[in-house]
């Protein structure tokens, strides 16, 4: 058990040791800070791809609601096109490979979900629009969890997978 010295203050005792405490946090976060977001975005995103990959095609009940170019496009290309990139993009997020094309992509699939499927198909003030910010639809939208993905995503877009991913592995051998 180590001692407080006795020329030193409690509050600088307890000052360093909170900056030692945080330095080794610094030193992991450096190494990890991102995989607990690639993880989360990979399970969410890979379970939607299977839930289409198992499920009956929906979209053309909603294809008048898809943004431009994706409304121009056939309903089973649309899903297709949904289905495998939430099955692929996942995988490169969880092992850090290619990791801004694929939040990238996840982002723009995102997008196009908020305003296909989640975004309040009328609201006529401010206040009726943040009530689709929520989790469940009641007839005003529910855009807050797709809205926690496009948050999540950016900083692997701006920064990227990190130090452990395949991107890093592939950047040291160079």
């Amino acid at each position: 058990m180590s001692r407080m010295p006795t020329s030193a203050s409690p509050t600088s005792f307890i000052l360093s040791a909170l900056k030692s405490v945080f330095s080794h946090i610094d030193r992991l976060g450096v190494w990890s800070a991102d995989l607990p977001l690639r993880l989360f975005l990979a399970w969410e995103f890979f379970e939607a791809g299977l839930e289409k990959w198992n499920g009956q095609n929906w979209f053309g009940h909603i294809q008048s609601a898809f943004p431009f170019p994706f409304r121009l496009f056939p309903a089973e290309l649309n899903w297709q096109l949904s289905m495998w990139i939430e099955l692929i993009a996942p995988l490169l997020l969880l092992f850090g490979l290619g990791t801004r094309l694929a939040s990238v992509v996840l982002m723009a699939l995102t997008l196009v979900a908020i305003a296909a499927v989640h975004w309040p198909a009328q609201w006529s003030s401010l206040s009726e629009l943040l009530m689709g910010y929520s989790i469940s639809d009641k007839g005003f939208g529910n855009y807050k969890l797709p809205l926690i993905y496009l948050v999540a995503l950016l900083p692997l877009f701006l920064k990227g997978a990190g130090r452990l991913s395949l991107d890093e592995l592939l950047r040291y051998r160079r």
